[in-house]
């Protein structure tokens, strides 16, 4: 009876945890930044790969060029700039308000001068691909380092969740729209009513408030790089220790590899080549696909809540690398629009979950102090390899088949399993800095 009685209580507990953290005052802000960093990623990678397949680009340098987004890959290379550079003019903003607004300017113009260039121009339109994934890149540091910033670390599943819901509405916009307004309109046109998009979270950074964060005041240059540069990673290092440290990163980059090996330009032409059209692919994989992942995002957010950060993230990771695994299905489908929407009900919902489980965990790793440098880092590793594996996906595909390839992103997760319950013991996470245990 006593144990029947604590299960209650503790539920009565966790719906007002629940309930509190959703209500936020940030919690709604970060929709609005969530599709403002949503905006540019498809349309320099998946989107931007039926672009060049109607333009007659080969399948190999589709995923070449679809990679740009590998600039996400890198992005904490500059993030101590972000985190420590105040912007001239702009700088009046506040530190994470005036380098959202130029990263958003940037993408809009970026957007703007590939709907004027055209494949037709291919080595300049690649280099303005590039100019906008690093615009969207740096977007992405300013409003993370923003979200950890703004609200306690007990707030920050919900803040992901919402967050995510922005940034998947942004997916539906700049996937299914796109692709529907492609059927209707030329590219260039697609891109400039894209680019147009931007224009709503630009008035929502206008009217939001500035973190409260005491920054350190550097006297000297080289003060100055050692605080920006080396004392993050130093940090880092000193909180966990070196080995631990060290497979903490290999974990990082290694947990999200299956998910991260099917967003470049590999989805798009495999749609294409089972049959289906830029409608169903839409209306199926990118809005009701979208929706599905947002589900799966806020019950990343509550099991968050409920049963902690580490338990949800081995849950969406399990999930996550064998819901690829479900695109076998579909090979040779010959357009079945049923099979499509149970393949993508599935997977939407194991990514959603994965999506808003890690970013939580990358989350309770960083040291407040760093948060743009540190957190940067950590969601670079992330996307790394599964953007390698992706940049060769189409040579790889060319050579063995789509089967074999979703094997080996499945199979590619078994050493992060390995490595989590390794680091399970060792490593407690417990607030703004995770602690590492003396073993």
């Amino acid at each position: 009876m006593s144990a029947v009685l604590k299960a209650k209580e503790s539920g009565a507990k966790a719906a007002p945890r629940i309930r509190d953290a959703f209500l936020h005052p940030s919690a709604w802000t970060m929709f609005f930044f969530g599709f403002a960093s949503g905006l540019p990623f498809l349309l320099v990678a998946g989107t931007l790969a039926y672009w060049l397949r109607e333009n007659g680009i080969t399948l190999k340098d589709i995923t070449m060029i679809a990679s740009a987004g590998m600039a996400y890959s890198f992005k904490f290379l500059w993030a101590p700039l972000v985190d420590r550079l105040r912007l001239p003019l702009l700088g009046r903003l506040g530190q994470r308000r005036s380098w959202l607004l130029l990263t958003q300017l940037l993408v809009m113009l970026g957007l703007m001068a590939m709907a004027s260039v055209t494949p037709t121009q291919l080595g300049l339109f690649v280099g303005l691909t590039l100019l906008v994934a690093i615009a969207g890149a740096t977007l992405d540091i300013v409003v993370d380092a923003y979200r950890i910033e703004i609200a306690p670390v007990e707030a920050q599943g919900a803040l992901v969740a919402t967050y995510s819901l922005g940034y998947r509405i942004a997916l539906i916009v700049t996937g299914a729209l796109a692709l529907v307004l492609a059927d209707h309109a030329v590219w260039p046109n697609v891109y400039r009513i894209m680019a147009a998009c931007m224009l709503i979270p630009v008035v929502t950074n206008l009217m939001a408030r500035e973190p409260e964060v005491l920054r350190i005041q550097v006297q000297s240059w080289s003060q100055g790089l050692r605080e920006g540069v080396v004392e993050p990673f130093a940090d880092f290092f000193r909180r966990f220790g070196g080995r631990v440290g060290l497979l903490i990163l290999m974990f990082i980059l290694l947990f999200k590899i299956s998910d991260q090996a099917l967003v470049g330009g590999i989805m798009g032409p495999f749609y294409l080549d089972q049959g289906f059209t830029k409608t169903e692919i839409a209306t199926i994989s990118k809005v009701y696909g979208i929706w599905v992942g947002i589900a799966g995002a806020f019950l990343g957010g509550v099991a968050v809540v409920r049963w902690g950060v580490e338990r949800a993230l081995l849950i969406g990771i399990v999930l996550g690398a064998l819901s690829n695994l479900l695109y076998l299905w579909l090979i040779g489908a010959n357009g079945n629009v049923g099979m499509l929407t149970l393949v993508i009900s599935a997977e939407n919902l194991a990514q959603g979950l994965l999506g808003t489980t890690a970013v939580a965990y990358l989350s309770a790793l960083v040291n407040q102090r760093y948060t743009a440098t540190q957190y940067a880092l950590f969601s670079s590793l992330i996307t790394l390899p599964g953007k390698v594996l992706g940049f060769y996906s189409g040579r790889i595909v060319e050579a063995v088949g789509y089967a074999p390839y979703f094997w080996i992103t499945t199979l590619a997760i078994i050493p992060a399993v390995a490595l989590f319950f390794w680091l399970l013991p060792r490593v407690k996470l417990d607030g703004e800095a995770a602690q590492a245990e003396s073993s």
